[in-house]
This record gives structure tokens, sequence and C-alpha cells, in this order.
């Protein structure tokens, strides 16, 4: 790890470029009345070297294009990438993401494999209606993932149970939040979601259709869910997207119905607390959540349930490991700033983030047996770019082996 991490620093220092650019060569959305003329535009070629429980190895190449406002800031990344990958073959992919003002965030991925996979998405967020007191969500998806995987329901899935299928989905999420006062916003939502399970990338597991029936496993003929969401958000966190300090605290409800077009009529209810304590004027940050997710009703759709597992629950496994009708996920990690570095007028904090995940899946929590929690410790290296920019590198460990996630954002 530490071969690798220097390579890739002598990397950075040798192909890394800053040019400034003409903004008319810079069209909206790239740029926008935020930015000066010329733009200050950072370029840094990067290796792709990554490794996940389902995907296996990734090996590629990105460029990241960051370009920066004139309060100095990076308010547009653009990140074009090839990768290769034994299952997926060759994989393209372009992702964005763009800042035109404080309260407004646009991202988009696109990206397409010759084998299998694909995914098309774009997030909007928009806090700049009613002087901010509303706030917009906006989420249009269809994906095609070829690696996902199923071991049966409960904590005490075996391994040997593995078998893998192709998630394909498209739909869209809509949120409108109301702030009722400084703290404390009301949140509905609306939900569709088409699935169809296919014919997975890995030849090496059984298909899920060829270990279960549809009476065993509710869902694995396709469905398609139809959700109204109801929340209660109260928050004293300093930023929404890179908190320092403060409380979080959320409860919802989700309603599936036949009546609006979904397969199934069910519930999903959780509670969430987070909190952030920084130390040393921010250079330590404590951070603490636990989760408590439980979703009721016949025939639920196995991907509708309550699920565990993957970059920002259990980060010692895959995704969607742990499957139930409920989930006790408690996460602790303690966010230390190591220095803080300018690379080609960047300015970056490094973190290095020790990790602990617990938490087990059943069928309600006073059916909860002490054997079937999961403890996953675990490391992360955090690249952070102020305000809005978080790469991480996530390393966890499950009684199933090491997991290693790398994305961007934090994992709560």
């Amino acid at each position: 790890m530490k071969q690798a991490f220097i390579m890739t620093i002598t990397i950075v220092f040798l192909t890394s470029c800053t040019n400034m650019v003409p903004r008319e060569k810079l069209p909206y959305p790239l740029t926008n009345e935020s930015f000066g003329d010329p733009v200050k535009t950072v370029t840094i070629p990067l290796p792709v070297i990554a490794t996940t429980p389902n995907e296996g190895i990734i090996v590629g190449a990105l460029t990241a294009f960051l370009l920066h406002n004139d309060k100095d800031e990076v308010s547009t990344l653009l990140a074009p990438q090839a990768n290769y990958n034994k299952n997926f073959g060759a994989s393209f992919s372009l992702y964005g993401a763009f800042y035109p003002a404080p309260r407004r965030s646009w991202e988009m991925n696109l990206s397409a494999s010759t084998k299998v996979n694909y995914d098309f998405e774009a997030k909007v967020r928009d806090r700049t209606f009613m002087d901010g007191r509303l706030e917009l969500y906006a989420f249009p998806y269809v994906f095609s993932d070829g690696s996902a995987r199923f071991f049966g329901f409960q904590s005490d899935s075996s391994k040997d149970n593995e078998t893998n299928y192709a998630d394909k989905e498209y739909g869209f999420t809509g949120q409108v939040g109301y702030d009722i006062t400084k703290n404390l916003q009301i949140v509905f939502g609306e939900r569709i979601r088409r699935v169809e399970i296919g014919k997975g990338a890995i030849t090496s597991l059984p298909s899920i259709k060829e270990r279960y029936t549809e009476d065993e496993v509710p869902g694995i003929k396709g469905f398609t869910a139809h959700v109204q969401k109801l929340a209660l958000i109260y928050s004293t966190l300093d930023s929404k997207d890179m908190p320092t300090s403060g409380i979080y605290a959320k409860t919802s409800i989700e309603c599936s119905w036949k009546a609006f077009g979904s397969n199934e009529d069910y519930r999903h209810y959780e509670a969430e607390v987070k909190g952030y304590l920084p130390l040393d004027n921010g250079r330590y940050i404590s951070v603490g959540r636990i989760v408590y997710n439980q979703t009721l009703g016949g025939n639920v759709p196995f991907l509708e349930r309550s699920i565990l597992g993957g970059e920002n629950t259990l980060r010692g496994y895959g995704r969607n490991r742990f499957i139930d009708s409920s989930y006790l996920l408690l996460n602790l990690e303690e966010r230390i700033r190591l220095f803080r570095w300018s690379i080609f007028n960047v300015n970056t904090d490094w973190e290095l983030a020790p990790f602990i995940d617990f938490g087990a899946v059943m069928e309600s929590l006073d059916k909860a047996e002490t054997q079937s929690f999961e403890f996953n410790p675990g490391v992360g290296f955090r690249a952070v770019v102020r305000p809005n920019i978080v790469g991480r590198i996530d390393i966890g460990i499950g009684s199933d082996g090491p997991a290693v996630f790398v994305g961007l954002g934090y994992p709560f």
C-alpha cells in the first residue's frame, strides 16, 4: 500500500499541470458567473487500481479536470476514465460534478462496459428557493450491475450459498424539503423503481434463479416499486455535504401501495442519528452513526428489504451482503487530518480514518441474536478538497476477508 501511494504521488507530480483557459472556451455549465476570466484549470492524470468483493480487480486510468472559480474553490470537476475488469471487459465513463452556487449542485455519471454493465444517472440538489428554506432533490437513473450477489436471508447467510445475477434497474427519486425552523426540516418524497433480474457476469458462481424460486425469494422475476416518503430531520451540522461538527437526527416512513403501481404493499421505517465532534481546531473529528431500519409487509421484494453491506454500511463486505426484514447498524470513525498540502495550487487535506462498523440484519429487533452481529474494523484514506470534494479509499475486514472500496464522498 505504501509503495502504491508513493508511486501515485510521484505520477501526480510528474504529469499534473495548471493552465489558465479563456472562459469563452469553457461554456456553461462548465463555468458560470462565479468564475474569473481566464479560468484556472488543474489537470491531474491518475492510475486506477481498485478491488471490491463483488467486482474484483479493476485497472485503468483517469484524468481529473478541476476548474476553479474566482474564490479559488473547485467549482467544477470532470473525470473521464477507462478501465478493464476480467468480468466486464473494457469500461468507459465520464463523471461530472458542478457547483454553480453555494446551495446548488449537479452530478452526472455516464458509464458503459463491453459486457453487461452500464450506468447513466444524474443528481440535482437545489436550495436556492424561498430564501433557502425549500430544498429540491432529483435523481433519475438507469443501470445494469452484473456483479450483484445474493447469499440468502438473515445474518447467518452462508458464503456457500453465494449466487450471482445482473441487477437491471431504471427509476426516479424526487424529494422536497421545507425548513419548519432553523434546525428542523420536513421532507416529502416519491420513488419509482423498476427492477429486472438477469444473467450475471460472474461465471464461477451459480445464477440466483438456478438456486432459488420466486416463492423463496420474492422479486427475483423482477418487480416495480412506487413508494411515497415522509421524513422529519433535525440538524445542527455546519455543512450538509462535509460536516465537521453538529448533530443530525432523522426519522422516516416509506409506503408502497399496489394501488399506485407497486407489486406489493409494504412499509419502511427508519431512525438515524449522527454526531460530529471536532477536536484540536478540527484536526481530529470523531464521527458516530446509529441506524435502525424495519420493513413490514408480505412478499416484499428482496431488494426492497432492509440491507447491509457495501461502502456506506458494513465496509468489510460487498454490496447487499445481508438482507432481512430489519437491521441495526453502528458506525464509528475518527477522521484525522495528517497534513494540509497544496498540489498545483489545489489545497487538499489528507486524512487517515480508522473505523469500526458493527451491525446485523434480523427479522425484528426483539429477535436479534448476539452471534448475528458483524464486527468490521478498518481504515480509510481521504483526500479532501473543500468545500465539496472528497476522494476516499476504505479498507474493511469482515469474515469473508478484506474489502476495498474506492469512491467519492464521505461514507456518512
